[in-house]
């Protein structure tokens, strides 16, 4: 496993895992569950996704945190260098959706809660989910900063945000801020301006469902692939012998040292094959064929 720097020097391994698939919808059952967690950290993963939003509609809010406590209170191994990262600001009611609440009163509550739920005395990296279209952005970094300023919270992070609320949350938290997660693949482009702007920064970027155009995210209920459009990624793990997902995490790592992909997994067998995207060095003319940038370009 190879390893990158996540703000004020802390060192994670290169490839994460993102927990989200073991809670929601298609889950799998706790003991493999459990075993997905485990095989990850057997891989060298240090780095595990979570959120209080992790869960099936309207039921067991923080599902997905409680299920990483019981896996690293369970793993036989050392998980003292393990960086558990949680998210808040979402919610999922009965009906399925995804709602949206950024209040400070809201992020401190959730915050509190993921505390007892990981069983820590600090959350390693909290995230803000989303921003909140109803609550002043500032107001919702506010209560991350003072979060950090408690010490319930170690790092900060953002989700779903844009460059313009990167710079204002900067500009609040300064080097406190060490990452930002966004959609991010092979067939969703939209943040190529956020995860140059992370490189400029120092900031990690986290791609969420990074496997996007190779094979469909857990929340489209498949796992089948998608070769349209992306048969170089196909063509290239063929040559290679590997999976086309050990490639596209591969072509995502060669973008930026920066980024920090956390594909999802819910099966041992993938976070595995995942990891090892991590020890892949894809050649100058291997990245050409699969479109290649970098985030200095």
């Amino acid at each position: 496993m190879r390893y990158r720097t996540l703000g004020g020097g802390l060192r994670v391994s290169a490839v994460g895992l993102g927990a989200m698939p073991l809670s929601i919808e298609n889950r799998p059952d706790e003991a493999r569950a459990l075993a997905t967690v485990h095989a990850a950290l057997d891989a060298g993963v240090t780095l595990l996704d979570t959120a209080d939003s992790y869960h099936l509609p309207g039921d067991e809010p923080g599902h997905n945190e409680r299920l990483v406590a019981r896996a690293l209170a369970s793993y036989g191994g050392d998980t003292a260098d393990v960086l558990v990262a949680t998210k808040g600001g979402r919610g999922r009611p009965a009906d399925g959706s995804w709602t949206v609440n950024g209040s400070p009163r809201h992020l401190k509550a959730a915050a509190e809660a993921s505390l007892k739920r990981l069983g820590v005395t600090a959350i390693g990296l909290y995230q803000l989910h989303k921003p909140d279209p109803a609550v002043p952005f500032e107001d919702s970094v506010g209560a991350l900063r003072e979060l950090l300023d408690e010490g319930k919270v170690r790092l900060v992070g953002l989700s779903n945000t844009d460059t313009d609320q990167i710079r204002r949350a900067r500009a609040i938290l300064g080097d406190r801020l060490v990452s930002v997660q966004n959609q991010y693949s092979p067939a969703v482009h939209d943040s190529d301006p956020e995860l140059r702007l992370c490189a400029e920064l120092g900031l990690a970027f986290m791609p969420w469902s990074p496997l996007g155009g190779i094979s469909r995210s857990s929340l489209d209920g498949s796992s089948k692939l998608a070769p349209e459009g992306f048969a170089a990624f196909h063509e290239v793990a063929r040559e290679r012998g590997v999976s086309p997902q050990r490639i596209c995490l591969a072509w995502l790592l060669s973008l930026s040292p920066t980024v920090l992909p956390i594909p999802g997994s819910g099966r041992p067998e993938t976070i595995r094959d995942s990891a090892a995207a991590a020890d892949l060095v894809l050649s100058a003319q291997e990245l050409a064929r699969l479109g290649h940038w970098t985030a200095d370009a």
